[in-house]
């Protein structure tokens, strides 16, 4: 068994982590030694009792990484591990960093300088519009955004980024074939074409309620730094953004209405230190020798929206939201369309900057766009 086919086999084995994984390479001296380690043997690694080292004896004869390459191929995705070079430098900085990523798309170099935009599932209108303007700007001016694929925040900081044209990488909390929520599986195809989709679980898990927490740390440890938009005191974003802080990231936090649940977490974190962000400026600050010179002024100066033909259906969507914002339901209607048709064409139309989703599947013409706008 080779060093890195190794990686993917102790992936795939139950109760072993990147720590535990790290102490037996650590007791003795090789990912590929586990696989002829005794029990004893095993038990001379920080963290291996009885019970693990049973476990790995018993996992490591059942466990097929040849197989599970296979199986990501079938899945549009393959491994890469820690002795591959695409693997991110700074991913391997972190505490825990994952044994095994694996990914549709491509991770490129750029993405070295790459800034997290997370927040709650459940989203104000203001709250999305934050997401958008600032992901956008960020797309805009050469940072990748990292972002979680959930609903709300996360959503609308990929879609963002895609229509600024930059890249955008998706840390998901369960498996590459196991998408969640599947209503976003045309999304994450359009990150895999202009990003990357990645999960550090093996094929076939399904997410639960400890994968979101474990892959936050992901999402901060590919960052720069982590902007926060909208989040409860104790939601998912803020232990995100606590980990950022211990990883050595910046955070940032958008401030909110102060009678908004939403902004409890944001006004936390800045009482606690982070930095209240307005604007891509205020980011943009805090890294400006990243940036080069003649990029740190083009979210300003980038039009409201590219001037590009609409289809006939496309115009059609338009047309019945001239009177105003609809949900998808009714929109459908007064566009002619059926429900596979409009989401095809509503996606196309939120890279064209022409509409924007809101909370509750509504939809709404961006001002521009309006009658008199």
């Amino acid at each position: 068994m080779t060093r890195r086919e190794a990686y993917i086999a102790l992936n795939m084995i139950d109760s072993l982590g990147p720590v535990r994984v790290r102490n037996l390479i650590a007791a003795l001296g090789s990912p590929e030694a586990v696989w002829d380690a005794s029990e004893t043997d095993l038990r001379r690694a920080e963290g291996i009792g009885a019970e693990v080292a049973r476990g790995i004896l018993r996992q490591r004869g059942e466990v097929d990484p040849v197989a599970e390459e296979s199986r990501a191929r079938r899945a549009g995705a393959r491994l890469v591990t820690r002795e591959d070079p695409e693997y991110p430098a700074r991913l391997k900085e972190i505490y825990d960093p994952p044994l095994v990523l694996y990914v549709r798309g491509a991770l490129e170099p750029r993405d070295a300088q790459a800034i997290a935009v997370v927040g709650t599932r459940h989203a104000s209108h203001y709250g999305m519009s934050m997401a958008d303007r600032i992901s956008h700007q960020l797309a805009r001016t050469g940072f990748t955004v990292i972002s979680g694929l959930a609903r709300g925040i996360d959503t609308a900081a990929h879609k963002a980024a895609l229509k600024g044209g930059g890249r955008t990488i998706a840390v998901l909390g369960s498996a590459i074939d196991r998408l969640y929520p599947e209503e976003n599986a045309e999304l994450a195809a359009a990150i895999a074409d202009q990003g990357a989709v990645i999960s550090e679980y093996t094929m076939g898990r399904e997410p639960d309620r400890t994968t979101f927490p474990y892959r936050n740390r992901v999402v901060s440890g590919l960052s720069l730094g982590i902007v926060v938009v909208e989040a409860g005191i104790k939601s998912g974003a803020v232990i995100t953004a606590t980990g950022a802080l211990e990883q050595g990231r910046s955070v940032f936090a958008v401030p909110g209405r102060a009678d908004m649940p939403g902004a409890r977490g944001c006004h936390k974190l800045i009482k606690e230190g982070a930095r209240l962000c307005e604007d891509i400026d205020d980011i943009l600050q805090e890294f400006e020798l990243l940036i080069p010179e003649a990029k740190q002024r083009v979210a300003e100066t980038m039009p409201r929206r590219p001037d590009v033909p609409l289809a006939t259906d496309e115009q059609a969507v338009v047309k019945a939201l001239w009177k105003g914002a609809l949900d998808v339901d009714s929109l459908a209607r007064n566009a002619g369309l059926n429900s596979a048709q409009l989401s095809s064409l509503l996606l196309g139309l939120e890279m064209k900057r022409v509409i924007r989703m809101l909370p509750g599947r509504v939809v709404e013409l961006r001002e521009d766009l309006l009658p008199g706008g």
